[in-house]
């Protein structure tokens, strides 16, 4: 038994494993520049970054970096957004494999 995964799956999966690795980046740039008293990264833009797709490399760098976990739009903002993450991109991989 041969087990073969959609290319349209795989193409997926890497944009999510890119944008999340790129989301994790740009948290923990923001924490250097931070402890650098330098140009700081935009929440709006760690907010885009995890509404597109980010949300859990922003959540996973929030915990390991110990950065903006006190603000209560990340602490409650990303979950939420990765909830929404979920369910948006757990209906397109349904839609193309249906």
């Amino acid at each position: 038994m041969t087990f073969t995964i959609p290319l349209a799956d795989l193409a997926l999966a890497a944009w999510l494993l890119i944008l999340n690795i790129g989301s994790y980046a740009v948290m923990a740039s923001d924490k250097r520049r931070a402890k650098k008293n330098a140009r700081r990264v935009p929440e709006r833009t760690l907010f885009i970054w995890a509404a597109v797709g980010g949300a859990s490399g922003i959540w996973l760098a929030m915990r390991s970096k110990r950065h903006k976990t006190q603000h209560n739009s990340f602490k409650f903002g990303v979950p939420a957004l990765l909830l929404l993450n979920i369910a948006v991109y757990g209906a397109l991989f349904y839609w193309l494999n249906r």
